[in-house]
């Protein structure tokens, strides 16, 4: 067998492998031995069936499972005596097996990249100082209020407002005719305002009473998120069943109880404890982005495209879950994986190499997490949770590459927590 490696970039080699005809030849004469003692082809009694007509019969099938056979064989034996590691699945398009010829194929792998120590001492961070003010408790006092809202018919008899919440029917016409993407809704409730659909949706609704039926024409930009409608003018056939109001509770005790508290100082103390929980986690992202981009900026190399994929598939897949939950989907919003893919290229090579520089940092400084670090860890995300630690013991005993991933981050934790503690931190009001 030859083998010869061509160099495609640092992450990405091809491997050129031949084997010889006379080992072609022999599987291919086994395989047939092996097919004329079993096959029943009409005419012949079993085993007496020529190779000719085996061949006639039977070639596709021989050689795909031969070519198979020795390119399984001989790719091992080429990574063994290359002394070769790769990641991912390799890229094999095999080519059809000729007798009495050598069979040539290319296989192309990847590899992770060789990344030299880096050296992350001396970074300059910024830390920014988040205060909590009367401002922020009160926006949260009216998240609250607004989670606890009641919705009751508009009792005085007027037109729609801004802040109202409206019940339509609705249904999109293109060039008069009904446009599938538009069907017929109807008890549509919105918020007027929200612009849910677009802003001058809305603005055509303000004014509408109850019972009254509009027409109501929107031209969607070419900017529009979702590109079934981009460019496109759609007259909507509006319909206002009812219009009604959002009530909000007082902020007083009676709001605390509903959350779970006593009292309405018990409750702002919990929402400014969530608020510097909040600034703190907010703190630590922010600086270690800091971090990490400077330390790309110090370390240069290629990221293989197969983990590339793979990042983007996580980015693909949030946005699908997210969306999910938003009661609605990605071919709702116009959005396909194509497009997905392009926009978020550029981040997913990014995170890869993010991935790749923190397990360079946990293997260059010998890192590792101990017992009592997990069960600590476990015992915080149990709290967050609402669980106990041994149900997510429990959990992880039966997912053990949840807990790998889960331990791995704590790694990840103690590398940001290493390089703050060698860098230079520059206080700055938030």
């Amino acid at each position: 067998m030859q083998v010869s490696v061509e160099e495609v970039s640092t992450v990405k080699k091809v491997l050129h492998i031949e084997i010889p005809e006379e080992e072609v030849t022999r599987e291919l004469n086994n395989a047939y031995k092996e097919l004329g003692k079993t096959a029943k082809v009409k005419g012949f009694r079993p085993g007496k069936v020529p190779r000719s007509v085996l061949e006639r019969l039977y070639k596709k099938t021989v050689t795909a499972e031969i070519s198979s056979k020795l390119i399984q064989e001989s790719f091992e034996a080429a990574i063994r005596e290359n002394d070769l590691k790769y990641i991912g699945n390799p890229l094999i398009d095999p080519p059809e097996m000729e007798p009495e010829q050598p069979y040539k194929y290319d296989v192309t792998i990847e590899q992770s990249p060789e990344i030299g120590d880096i050296d992350f001492k001396g970074l300059t961070i910024k830390k920014n100082i988040y205060t909590i003010t009367d401002e922020a408790v009160e926006e949260q006092f009216e998240r609250l209020r607004k989670a606890m809202a009641q919705q009751q018919p508009l009792e005085e008899d007027r037109a729609v407002r801004e802040g109202d919440l409206a019940l339509i029917d609705f249904e999109g016409f293109k060039d008069g005719k009904p446009f599938a993407e538009t069907p017929k809704t109807e008890n549509f409730l919105m918020k007027v305002g929200m612009n849910q659909i677009l802003k001058d949706f809305d603005d055509q609704l303000i004014g509408m009473n109850s019972g009254e039926t509009k027409e109501i024409n929107i031209s969607f930009p070419e900017s529009y998120p979702n590109d079934k409608f981009a460019n496109l003018d759609i007259a909507f056939q509006v319909s206002l069943r009812e219009i009604k109001q959002e009530i909000l509770p007082e902020v007083n005790d009676e709001l605390a109880k509903r959350f779970g508290k006593q009292t309405l100082d018990e409750l702002k103390d919990e929402i400014i404890a969530d608020l510097k929980q909040g600034y703190e986690k907010r703190t630590e992202q922010e600086q270690a982005e800091q971090i990490f981009e400077a330390l790309l900026e110090k370390t240069d190399f290629e990221v293989p495209d197969v983990m590339t994929e793979y990042e983007l598939e996580g980015i693909i897949s949030e946005i699908d879950r997210s969306l999910t939950y938003q009661n609605t989907s990605m071919e709702e919003q116009g959005f396909t994986k194509e497009v997905l893919s392009a926009k978020y290229r550029d981040t997913a090579v990014k995170q890869s190499k993010r991935r790749l520089i923190l397990n360079k940092l946990i293997e260059q400084e010998k890192m590792t997490v101990s017992d009592e670090e997990v069960e600590n860890a476990l015992k915080e995300m149990a709290q967050a949770l609402n669980k106990t630690s041994a149900e997510l013991r429990n959990h992880y005993k039966q997912n053990e590459e949840e807990f790998n991933y889960f331990k791995h981050a704590l790694l990840e934790k103690q590398v940001v927590r290493l390089i703050i503690e060698n860098s230079t931190i520059v206080e700055e009001k938030g």
